[in-house]
């Protein structure tokens, strides 16, 4: 029995798994907020002849429902181990003072929590990512591997608008107590990529 068929496909459903503001800045949030925390682990690096390698740096945001309205309020945290030189490169890359990525979101930011020195950990071990900062963050995910992929690729993203990159693979939370610069939720999805640049 031969047979064929073509066509196009969408589909909607009820879980709310995936961040509507990581499809698109102008989707709106599931509720009436975004809070989101991002950790960065920076492996080499230079900023005006100044080393950067090793250091790691996490923003906290919260924004309003639709991204793309502003006044996002954010807290930025930079790993003690950073020297004097390397913090104050660190904060003006990720202020966007030096273009970049960061540059395309500055203009989103209302009000600056503030920039704090803290212990930060990062830990990538297959699938799993932890993030830990001082006392007051510390969450994990899980990339999602699809059922019934055996080659246990995770799903990925492609196309999408983020400082990160376009291509960043999808994942859950499993574990979350954030309450940073007065930034408080329960973090539900997630993201991660193991590799990406900036330059500027």
């Amino acid at each position: 029995m031969a047979w064929n068929l073509a066509g196009s496909y969408s589909e909607t459903c009820s879980c709310e798994l995936m961040c509507p503001c990581n499809m698109s800045f102008d989707h709106g949030a599931t509720y009436d907020f975004c809070r989101v925390t991002l950790a960065f682990n920076i492996r080499e690096g230079t900023v005006d002849g100044t080393d950067i390698a090793g250091r790691k740096v996490v923003l906290i945001a919260d924004t309003p429902k639709l991204m793309t309205d502003g006044n996002w309020r954010v807290g930025v945290f930079i790993d003690d181990a950073a020297t004097d030189a390397q913090f104050d490169q660190l904060v003006q890359v990720f202020s966007g003072q030096l273009g970049g990525p960061m540059a395309g979101l500055a203009p989103l930011i209302g009000e600056m929590l503030g920039v704090q020195r803290a212990a930060i950990d990062l830990q990538d071990d297959g699938l799993l990512h932890s993030v830990r900062v001082d006392d007051v963050i510390d969450f994990e995910i899980e990339d999602i591997v699809p059922f019934g992929v055996e080659t246990g690729e995770p799903v990925r993203f492609s196309g999408m608008f983020h400082p990160v990159g376009s291509d960043l693979t999808m994942a859950e939370a499993k574990r979350t107590r954030i309450s940073a610069f007065g930034v408080e939720y329960e973090g539900k999805s997630g993201l991660s990529k193991s590799d990406f640049s900036w330059a500027a």
